[in-house]
């Protein structure tokens, strides 16, 4: 979007913000049916509109799966507003603490959880609706009002998702603002009351800086070299089709795809064989419309060149299809690299796209010892038939989730928290976890005229009597000792 129409996005951004804030001073406590019904109101936008998100998704990709579409973007967050509108009524009581009765008396103590307030999130190009109407159930839930910008890449897509919030919610609960970089400089620069960020660590760095100038709270969604971990014996048709499948889903445009995978060196050849095999019975996927576009020409050019840099140093390729790359909807099969040098963008690079590398391995410590010697990933995912074999792996390694003999599942459930460590993020969304990042945990003291009298004055001047307290308090320590 050029910097003109960028102005004027701009300026919109601004007039948001102050109109929400304004509204947010007014009415800082939504009910709980309150919240519940714009929750109701999330699922029935998405579901209603099913069709036109298949469509710009089509559009803005090149080519794009309509039940992938059905089963993500649009489920995927009318499900997360129905899961989370049947337990809002529990996570919104006060949590009781500990206070003790020989210094408060018969007071109480809770954490109360209350909404920030104006809440903005920068969303990414790879899932235009499940990573912008899914954390607006979280948020909304919390009670709070959001301001959306979607990725300058799915332009059908954000004008598409400003249509249906305008017709769903008032422009001071939940608004949209379309533009390009300059918004997106703009956006990370506003005061929010939170602000969450999913895509790249490189800009979550920037979009963190801009953060600490103003001391705002940030979520940060990204990503990394996630790896795969396979035991001896788990190299089966079934669990090799599993992850090839998954990788294929957005044709590798996912954070939590599957990045590099661990065979066992004498499974490799069968892994392989598996992964081709499997590849086979989808007859012609990277021609068919199953198979995602790559979001841009500058996207599909970088993994073409990571594929020929791979090829030029004598690495093993081995293409899982036999098609093409069609230039017009973008669409490119899936390859396999294996044990590609570590000095090629395939090693260093989240790769992002449809190139899975395999590396071969004699010891699994050796695999965990090189886990740890990069940055810590979104998702990891081990695969073995030994408890003991696969939390070994899990226990000596950190990643932001993880799954076992499966992949990216842990980002697909709307009970479990979702987000990184380190490098790959720092955060969550989903569920509760979703609800309390999105929420001030306040804790709140009450003290209570009735029954014991309370120590509360020890705290003031003079302090004798607090010297005395403390010498008591230890000295009953002692005897319990």
């Amino acid at each position: 979007m050029s910097t003109s129409s960028d102005a004027s996005a701009i300026k919109a951004l601004h007039e948001a913000v102050a109109i929400q804030k304004a509204a947010f001073l007014k009415d800082q406590d939504p009910t709980l049916a309150v919240r519940v019904a714009n929750l109701h109101k999330i699922a029935a936008m998405v579901t209603s509109n099913r069709q036109l998100i298949r469509e710009a998704l089509n559009e803005d990709f090149g080519s794009h799966p309509d039940g992938l579409t059905d089963l993500v973007e649009v489920m995927g967050p009318a499900g997360r507003a129905m899961f989370v509108a049947s337990q809002l009524e529990e996570w919104m009581k006060d949590e009781p603490r500990f206070i003790d009765p020989a210094l408060f008396g018969n007071g109480t103590a809770v954490v109360r959880r209350e909404a920030k307030g104006v809440i903005g999130n920068i969303v990414p190009f790879n899932f235009p609706f499940d990573l912008s109407v899914g954390p607006l159930v979280e948020q909304l839930a919390a009670g709070n009002r959001v301001i959306i910008k979607p990725s300058e890449l799915t332009p059908a897509c954000g004008a598409l998702l400003k249509k249906m919030v305008n017709a769903t919610f008032p422009t001071d609960l939940v608004e949209v603002v379309n533009g390009g970089m300059d918004l997106s400089i703009e956006f990370s620069k506003v005061k929010w009351d939170h602000l969450l960020y999913t895509g790249s660590s490189s800009v979550g760095k920037l979009i963190m800086a801009e953060c600490a100038k103003q001391l705002v709270p940030c979520t940060l969604e990204l990503g990394g070299k996630n790896p795969a971990v396979f035991y001896s014996g788990a190299v089966t048709a079934e669990k090799v089709n599993h992850l090839i499948g998954i990788k294929m889903l957005k044709n590798g445009q996912m954070c939590i795809s599957i990045d590099t995978v661990y065979v066992p060196a004498k499974d490799v050849d069968e892994f392989v064989r598996l992964a081709v095999a499997f590849v086979a019975t989808l007859q012609g996927y990277a021609k068919s419309l199953d198979c995602t576009g790559m979001i841009s020409m500058r996207h599909l050019e970088r993994i073409q060149r990571m594929l020929a840099e791979a090829k030029a140093s004598g690495a093993k390729v081995i293409p899982l299809d036999d098609g093409e790359v069609d230039l017009t909807t973008r669409r490119m099969p899936l390859s396999v690299v294996v044990d590609p040098s570590s000095s090629l963008d395939i090693s260093k690079e989240e790769i992002f796209g449809p190139i899975l590398v395999v590396r071969s391995y004699e010891a699994i410590a050796s695999v965990v010892a090189e886990i740890n010697d990069g940055e810590r990933p979104l998702g990891l995912y081990v695969f073995g038939n030994d408890e003991e074999e696969i939390q070994y792996v899990l226990r000596n390694t950190k990643s932001g989730g993880a799954a076992i003999n499966g992949c990216a599942l842990q980002g697909a459930l709307p009970s479990l928290g979702f987000g990184g460590t380190g490098n790959s993020g720092m955060g969550r969304h989903h569920g509760l976890e979703g609800f309390r990042e999105f929420t001030n945990p306040k804790g709140l003291v009450r003290r209570s005229d009735e029954g014991v009298p309370d120590l509360a004055a020890a705290f003031g001047p003079p302090y004798a009597a607090a010297s005395g307290l403390v010498d008591h308090i230890l000295s009953e320590a002692a005897k319990a000792a």
